[in-house]
């Protein structure tokens, strides 16, 4: 009997997994340790990474917007964050979806982790070694990584609504970033900042759903 589209998607009760995988990983396993936790299952002593790499990445991204949509100055608090939370909290959890098969998972949360040090490289320019960067450079910077979450976007169709609003507006996100850099039009860097502000407010949705479910075995914040 054919499956309808709500039924298939139900199948993806992590955003990242299927239902009713087996624990532990391997290639036939996409990351069921996560799906498991998440489902209150438990299984093979594997916890759920992904709410800590959601936290990393919706955090620093509602802080830095704050300061893009011109609601406080950029400085070293934003900085930290993007340290320790954005880059080294998502490295971790990237690390341990890939450890548990996890493909998707492991490569959104270890590539955007990447990309707040990569930023911060960018800002501080240690040893000024290298020219500044310019508005050309900050240009293709974020329209490759608007290209890059252009895909993953089409990779959370599969997945539940919750984690499609994040990888959709992010993707947004970096093309209207590009986009000011290129133009120069501050009022698409406001515009930006105040939908990059609800694409981190997405994540961190999402990421207290997955910790709630995984608590109470239950869907207590709808994900979709």
């Amino acid at each position: 009997m054919k499956k309808t589209d709500k039924e298939e998607r139900t199948e993806f009760a992590s955003p990242y997994v299927r239902d009713g995988a087996p624990a532990g990983g391997g290639p036939d396993n996409k990351g069921a340790g996560l799906d498991n936790a998440l489902n209150g299952k438990g299984g093979a002593g594997l916890a759920n990474p992904a709410p800590l790499g959601l936290l990393g990445f919706g955090m620093t991204t509602i802080l830095l917007n704050l300061h893009n949509a011109q609601l406080i100055d950029l400085s070293v608090v934003i900085a930290a964050m993007g340290f320790a939370l954005g880059g080294l909290a998502q490295v971790i959890a990237g690390v341990f979806e890939l450890k548990q098969g996890n493909t998707f998972g492991g490569t959104a949360f270890t590539a955007y982790g990447c990309f707040w040090w990569s930023l911060l490289f960018i800002w501080l320019n240690p040893g000024e070694v290298m020219d500044e960067a310019d508005e050309l450079s900050m240009f293709f910077y974020l329209l490759l990584w608007g290209v890059f979450t252009l895909f993953m976007f089409i990779g959370s169709l599969r997945h539940n609504r919750a984690t499609q609003v994040v990888f959709l507006t992010l993707a947004i996100l970096f093309f209207g970033l590009a986009a000011s850099d290129l133009t120069g039009i501050e009022a698409v860097l406001l515009g930006s900042g105040y939908l990059g502000i609800f694409c981190g407010a997405s994540a961190v949705y999402n990421a207290m759903g997955q910790v709630l479910k995984g608590e109470y075995g239950r869907e207590v914040l709808p994900l979709g």
